[in-house]
């Protein structure tokens, strides 16, 4: 990459904690707080509607029961995602991606989106994001907002046999002992960087990812030692549910 194009700070499924993970009134108190760019995580409904949601099941985060992937975009809609938060946010429905893209768009933001397929659904659902996001916003039409990111080698694969030109990062929690199977799953998938645990990263890794032209950022570093000891080694961005933080890293 000639020039960075991720600010410092990206917001942690759209407010941190500060709101209902991922959903549009999160998206929103984190542009009220000053980010221009956010995480989210999407999946597959049972009628493949893309939307927001983190993990295999609803229990967590909503008042819906059982696998996400075996209810229908109009059941999960009628969902209340917000109650589990806090009384404030009763009654916050599920969001459809769409919805948060083009919320993205109209206001000139950045996305990285998190591809979290629900269970055998890796490839399918790498294909269906990136297709997505090219009938929204053909790549070549400016500076491109979206960065797609995932665990899931199968996944960031989908994505790049659908529409190489969206940029694509991996995701690694643990390095398994074995850091260059991972660097091996960058060049399989053509990812322009990676994203880690903040508590794996050394300054090897940064060094050894700058040294092949790729970028560094991190999840999910909240501390403002933590976050000022990561951008000293060399981290581009940190992914972080800390919103009063972003006024000390303003690119």
């Amino acid at each position: 990459m000639s020039t960075y194009p991720y600010p410092n700070l990206i917001a942690h499924r759209g407010a941190g904690k500060d709101a209902p993970e991922n959903s549009l009134a999160a998206f929103r108190l984190g542009a009220e707080n000053g980010y221009t760019m956010f995480e989210c995580d999407v999946k597959l409904s049972k009628d493949k509607e893309l939307f927001l949601h983190h993990d295999d099941v609803l229990e967590r985060t909503t008042n819906g029961k059982g696998l996400a992937k075996h209810h229908t975009w109009n059941e999960l809609s009628k969902l209340d995602a917000g109650s589990w938060h806090s009384a404030h946010y009763a009654g916050e429905s599920l969001a459809r991606f769409e919805q948060l893209v083009d919320f993205v768009i109209a206001n000139k933001f950045q996305l990285d989106v998190e591809i979290k397929p629900n269970p055998d659904e890796d490839y399918e659902t790498g294909v269906a994001t990136a297709k997505f996001l090219e009938a929204k916003q053909p790549f070549g039409t400016g500076a491109y907002p979206f960065l797609l990111s995932s665990f899931q080698p199968e996944s960031l694969k989908g994505a790049m046999d659908a529409v190489p030109a969206i940029p694509r990062a991996l995701l690694v929690d643990d390095w398994e002992g074995d850091v260059d199977k991972f660097f091996q799953i960058l060049d399989d998938t053509a990812c322009i960087g990676i994203i880690t645990n903040y508590k794996i990263l050394t300054e090897e890794i940064v060094e050894r990812c700058h040294a092949t032209g790729r970028f560094v950022m991190i999840y999910t570093a909240n501390e403002p030692a933590d976050i000022k000891h990561l951008f000293e080694i060399g981290v581009d961005s940190v992914i972080t549910d800390n919103m009063k933080i972003l006024k000390d890293y303003t690119r």
